[in-house]
């Protein structure tokens, strides 16, 4: 294809190219939108850490406090894991968005769910692994 060709697909192709960029932005937003949930996650933990040694120093000194516990946290490793997903979709979004550019170029695309599958079941795993954390600190 020559460039003169390139060009004129890239015209004609004007609104297609902008809807793929449209998406690829979307995606973004979602790895950040991740990324955010994973570190207040994160700083959420430490500030149950906190509370935690605050009211075990009330206890020390004849507080009402006495008894209190807190389970063993994995927020750490959750917040972690959800900053790292985020960041893994980010790349993932951008590999697809010249992948779907080169192929709107050459008339060639055919849609693509690995992205889609990968996001699905990391979002089902972190919901499950909540969804259990939160029913074992109850």
């Amino acid at each position: 294809m020559t460039t003169d060709n390139k060009q004129a697909a890239r015209v004609r192709n004007r609104r297609v190219h902008m809807a793929n960029e449209r998406t690829f932005l979307a995606w973004i937003r979602t790895s950040i939108g991740i990324m955010a949930f994973g570190f207040v996650v994160e700083k959420f933990g430490i500030f149950i850490r906190q509370i935690y040694g605050f009211l075990s120093s009330k206890a020390d000194f004849g507080g009402a406090f006495g008894n209190t516990q807190v389970s063993p946290g994995y927020s750490s490793v959750l917040g972690i894991a959800l900053i790292g997903l985020g960041a893994l979709m980010g790349v993932l979004a951008f590999v697809r968005y010249k992948k779907v550019e080169k192929e709107i170029d050459t008339d060639s695309y055919q849609p693509s769910l690995i992205l889609d599958i990968l996001l699905t079941l990391a979002i089902l795993s972190m919901g499950i692994f909540l969804v259990i954390y939160l029913v074992h600190t109850i």
